[in-house]
């Protein structure tokens, strides 16, 4: 009986060694069997285990598993999402995002390279291609490969902008971005606005309305500045299906401070540049039915000689206010609907003493001339002494809002 019973026990043994053998056996045939997580795509190299509740010690080894967001043929992708790649064992070595039009996508690892983000957003209606590799702790090299598509915009936005880039402008230019559609979302939008200054300067943007944003410093510029606009909206949601369809960047520099009051009682101007009085100069304004209005103008454009022609402002040949002039010198815009700084030889006499042109400040030409020489667009000419003042609108009015109301007109306010 005794011999009988060892003989059962071997058997036990036997048994249990063999289920021990077959066990380890199933574990090195179980391959790239990583699993895809919804909206990723999933890659591994050959001998990876998955096994339900292996754990990795940091003596084991094990290939790279890769997961892309989104997925591999993934269509409409939202440019505004980030696009990651992610690996479970090993580290990044290099991830690619490019476009159809082969424009790199900017992105950042984090700190262990386990994983890597886009930066940038994504151009909408186009294809792109996530390519590079990743090492697993093993040792071995696994690529990277994946392609997607973003959705097509029914409306694109785009931004056209004053001032030019490269421009000088004067001490009181506001910046203005003109859109090609309206914009509903507005916070989305001003979000990928920024505006860099070479030396500290307090500033909002300011919603004229869907389609025009400006921005202004709370005091005029300081002279000197250099100044940089990024309008970083490639890949923006503008609401209603609008996307941003580009990115722009513009610099531009302030001149120096060339600040002008006009008192249309006294019939005067005064020029201040650099915070000292320059000139005092005799002049003319408009006359009853025609009063120049007050306020803070901006100077929006600059002719050395330009045609006035009565006709624009509805006056008709045959009126006795009709005139039709072609060489006006040194005239300088400062109102949309009109009004103009320039030389007016034909009011000389009245120059310093009474108030006669049809709205627009007039001096002699050797003053006007001066005058123009001295300015850059977007200088600005406060004038006072009238009942009359500027509509929001008629020219860059920006400064005859206070700055309280003015950062009200911020989406981020």
């Amino acid at each position: 009986m005794r011999k009988h019973g060892l003989a059962v026990a071997g058997i036990c043994v036997l048994l249990l060694a063999g289920t021990a053998c077959s066990d380890t056996k199933a574990d090195a045939g179980n391959g790239s069997g990583g699993q895809s997580t919804p909206g990723t795509s999933t890659s591994q190299s050959p001998g990876a285990s998955t096994t339900p509740g292996d754990s990795t010690t940091p003596s084991q080894t094990a290939a790279a598993s890769i997961a892309v967001v989104p997925a591999t043929g993934a269509s409409s992708v939202q440019p505004d999402k980030p696009v990651t790649v992610t690996t479970t064992a090993g580290k990044l070595a290099e991830v690619t995002l490019k476009d159809d039009d082969g424009d790199k996508v900017a992105g950042s690892f984090n700190t262990d390279k386990t994983q890597w983000t886009s930066t940038d957003h994504l151009k909408p209606g186009a294809s792109y291609t996530v390519s590079g590799s990743a090492e697993g702790s093993d040792g071995g090299t696994v690529p990277i490969s994946s392609t997607f598509k973003t959705l097509k915009a029914t409306k694109s936005l785009k931004a056209s902008v004053v001032p030019l880039n490269g421009e000088t402008v004067g001490v009181a230019l506001p910046i203005q971005i003109y859109w090609n559609n309206p914009v509903k979302d507005r916070a989305a939008v001003e979000k990928r606005l920024k505006v860099t200054t070479s030396v500290p300067v307090t500033g909002t943007w300011h919603w004229v309305n869907s389609k025009q944003v400006n921005y202004r410093p709370m005091n005029y510029w300081p002279a000197g500045t250099k100044v940089s606009v990024n309008i970083d909206t490639q890949g923006v949601n503008a609401g209603n299906n609008t996307w941003g369809t580009s990115s722009r960047k513009i610099a531009f520099s302030i001149g120096k401070s060339v600040v002008s009051n006009v008192n249309v009682k006294k019939h005067s101007m005064t020029v201040t540049i650099n915070g000292k009085l320059a000139r005092t100069i005799p002049i003319t304004a408009g006359k009853d039915g025609f009063t120049t209005r007050s306020g803070v103008k901006v100077i929006m454009e600059k002719f050395t000689t330009k045609r006035m022609d009565a006709a624009t402002i509805g006056i008709k040949p045959g009126d006795p206010n009709y005139y039709n002039i072609s060489d006006v010198k040194w005239a300088q815009r400062v109102t949309s609907s009109g009004e103009f700084i320039h030389g007016a030889p034909w009011s000389a006499g009245s120059q310093g003493s009474a108030n006669v042109s049809h709205g627009c400040v007039g001096m002699s030409l050797a003053d006007a001339q001066w005058f123009f020489n001295q300015t850059l667009r977007g200088d600005p000419v406060t004038v006072t002494g009238t009942s009359r003042h500027m509509e929001p609108g008629n020219g860059w009015t920006d400064w005859n809002t206070t700055w309280a109301a003015y950062k009200k007109g911020s989406a981020l306010s």
